[in-house]
C-alpha cells in the first residue's frame, strides 16, 4: 500500500516537472519566433539603407563621416549572430540613422528628391513595423522571464538551462524611439 502511494507521488512529481519544462520550452520558442519577426523587418531595413545612402551621397559629399558610420553600423547589424548581439548592433544603427535625419534638414534639394522621399517613406514604414515587432518580442521575453522567476519553476529552470533573457532595449534614447519616425519634406 505504501509503495503505491510513493509511486503515485513520484508519478505526480514527474508529470509536474514535465509540465513546467514544456511551459518553459513553449515560452522560449515564442520568444525566438518573436525575434524572427524582428529579423524580417531588420533585413528589410538593411536592404533599404544602401539605396537611401546612394541617394543621399550626391547631396552630402562633405558628410562622408556620417555615411561611413551608418555603413559600418549596418554591417555590424548584419553580421551579429546572437539575439543580444543583434540588439546592440541595431541600437547603434538606429542612432546612426538618427544622425542622418538631422543632417538631411540642411539639404532642401535632397528633401525634394522623389527617390529620397520614397525611400524615407519605406524606411518609416519598416521602422513602424519594427516597433510593433519589438513590442511583441519584449512581451514574449517578459512572459518567459516571469515564468522562470515564478515558484516552482524557479527551482527547475536553472537545471533545465533556462535563464532570464534580455529585452530589446532602445537604450538611453527610449523616449524618442517609442514614437514613430517623423518624415518632413
Amino acid at each position: 500500500m505504501i509503495i503505491w502511494i510513493l509511486l503515485g507521488i513520484i508519478v505526480v512529481l514527474v508529470l509536474f516537472t514535465i509540465s513546467i519544462y514544456n511551459r518553459l520550452v513553449s515560452l522560449r520558442n515564442r520568444r525566438e519566433n518573436a525575434f524572427a519577426d524582428i529579423d524580417v523587418q531588420l533585413k528589410q531595413r538593411h536592404d533599404l539603407i544602401p539605396q537611401l545612402l546612394n541617394t543621399v551621397k550626391g547631396y552630402m559629399k562633405h558628410e562622408a563621416e556620417l555615411l561611413t558610420r551608418i555603413t559600418q553600423a549596418r554591417q555590424k547589424a548584419i553580421s551579429a549572430s546572437t539575439i543580444d548581439g543583434k540588439i546592440a548592433a541595431e541600437n547603434e544603427l538606429t542612432q546612426a540613422l538618427g544622425g542622418l535625419s538631422i543632417q538631411v534638414e540642411a539639404y532642401p534639394d535632397l528633401k525634394a528628391n522623389q527617390n529620397f522621399q520614397h525611400l524615407q517613406t519605406e524606411i518609416s514604414d519598416v521602422e513602424n513595423k519594427l516597433a510593433a515587432a519589438r513590442r511583441f518580442f519584449n512581451s514574449a521575453t517578459k512572459e518567459l522571464n516571469t515564468e522562470i522567476q515564478k515558484f516552482p519553476a524557479v527551482l527547475l529552470a536553472g537545471a533545465f538551462g533556462f535563464s532570464s533573457q534580455a529585452m530589446f532595449d532602445l537604450g538611453a534614447d527610449r523616449v524618442s524611439m517609442d514614437k514613430p519616425p517623423e518624415i518632413s519634406f
